[in-house]
């Protein structure tokens, strides 16, 4: 059975299955609804149901409340329906413009940054080339039907290799195969490109990028596509770790505000210990962004990194920071442990 979705305010329209997810439909007909996890944990693809109704498939309840799903909201990427819907989105300019497509990669090199963080290189096929925006995530397919998502950290590019920053999660079907078994010359595929986590560059805002962990893996992608368009535009990175060691590119960091004029870095350590001798900052990086820019309301936030980092500062920004909600875009990081809850 065949239905239509209407979305609002665009009135653009396409054709869903009842066994299909609307989001899933959506990729499918070109039509950029937002969205990030696709698995019902990150709550980036949270819209309006105007007219008719779905039934959800599981999600976390932090991504979506018995509250507001009461008040007719819906997670559009676990959301069916049987029957015609009307849905108001924000849809994001620019989502489509690459298609997503499933291709092979070989492991050109794995090579450890921190105690618990590679950064896994891939080449591709002589004949392919990824067409993707700064931000964006693949998906590697996996035995058993099961996937994995990973930011690419590094800009695209006309023939360079795509590189991921993954940190290992003991126990994790993907990340102990990475640390243990994985070698040079390994052949991975993968689903690409995803997410509507990328820069707008259409906008001349001052940006500050905020990151956890290997969060900070899309937004290294983002400020060398500024780099490579020579923008202006002032970029402020806060990266958050717990110990020093897991600002694993802090050198890097450090290059960029030395020689780029617009460009300022502030490392944030929350648990460092006496022999870490740390000097810099410390506390919960979000809570840095609020101390040092109380007024953002003529900015725009992008945020990457654990989920309740993510939605701590969303929170605090809208609401103590006057960031206007709208130019707070995120890609928060999800495990199958967040899944499993």
């Amino acid at each position: 059975m065949t239905f239509q979705i209407t979305v609002q305010p665009s009135g653009h329209q396409f054709s869903c299955e009842a066994d299909e997810t609307v989001l899933a439909a959506a990729l499918r007909a070109g039509v950029g609804l937002p969205y990030g996890c696709k698995n019902g944990a990150c709550g980036s693809c949270k819209g309006k149901v105007v007219a008719g109704a779905v039934q959800h498939k599981a999600h976390q309840q932090r991504a979506l409340t018995a509250e507001e799903e009461a008040a007719g909201m819906a997670l559009f990427c676990c959301a069916t329906s049987d029957a015609d819907l009307v849905i108001e989105a924000r849809e994001v300019a620019g989502s489509s413009d690459y298609p997503i497509k499933k291709m092979p990669s070989r492991v050109a090199a794995i090579e450890k940054v921190a105690p618990d963080v590679v950064v896994l290189t891939l080449q591709l096929p002589a004949s392919e080339r990824l067409h993707y925006r700064a931000g964006q995530y693949i998906e590697f397919m996996l035995r058993d039907g099961k996937r994995r998502s990973y930011s690419m950290a590094s800009a695209p590019a006309a023939d360079g290799p795509i590189t991921l920053h993954i940190r290992h999660l003991p126990g994790g079907l993907f990340t102990d195969q990475v640390f243990a078994t994985m070698k040079e010359r390994d052949i991975l595929r993968f689903e690409g490109p995803l997410g509507t986590f990328f820069l707008r560059e259409e906008s001349a805002k001052p940006v500050v990028l905020l990151a956890s962990g290997t969060g900070f893996a899309p937004l290294k992608a983002i400020v060398e596509q500024m780099i490579a368009l020579k923008s202006t535009r002032p970029v402020t990175l806060y990266w958050g770790g717990r110990r020093p060691q897991d600002l694993y590119m802090d050198a890097l960091c450090r290059q960029w505000q030395a020689e780029l004029p617009h460009f300022r870095y502030v490392p944030v350590v929350s648990d460092a210990l006496p022999e870490d001798a740390w000097q810099g900052r410390g506390g919960y990086v979000h809570r840095a962004v609020a101390e040092d820019l109380p007024d953002l309301s003529a900015y725009q936030v992008y945020a990457c990194g654990a989920p309740v980092m993510v939605d701590a500062a969303k929170r605090d920004f809208v609401q103590l920071c006057k960031l206007p909600e709208e130019e707070f875009y995120a890609d928060a990081f999800t495990t199958e442990a967040d899944l499993a809850a």
